[in-house]
């Protein structure tokens, strides 16, 4: 399965993060499928590409709780018209 996630990128006092879509059984730092966003919680800052980010949920991604807080900040479920509910397994 195929999750967008967080990448950490930086010095220590100076992470940013890069969205990605990485494969569920990959480590954090692992290899991406594809980069997707970029993201500077220093400054506030975000950059989506918003057609990647639809077709991959689209397929069936599950976004994890921190890229979904982002990309509600971000307005991207309106803009895109796709729900954003975590599909919990218990």
């Amino acid at each position: 399965m195929v999750k967008p996630r967080l990448k950490r990128y930086g010095k220590k006092q100076r992470v940013t993060y890069r969205i990605i879509k990485i494969d569920t059984q990959s480590r954090r730092e692992g290899e991406a499928i594809e980069e997707v966003g970029f993201y500077n919680p220093r400054k506030g800052q975000t950059q989506l590409d918003l057609f990647a980010i639809a077709a991959a949920l689209k397929k069936g991604a599950q976004l994890t709780e921190t890229v979904r807080d982002i990309l509600k900040r971000a307005k991207v479920p309106q803009r895109v018209g796709i729900s954003l509910q975590l599909k919990i397994k218990f």
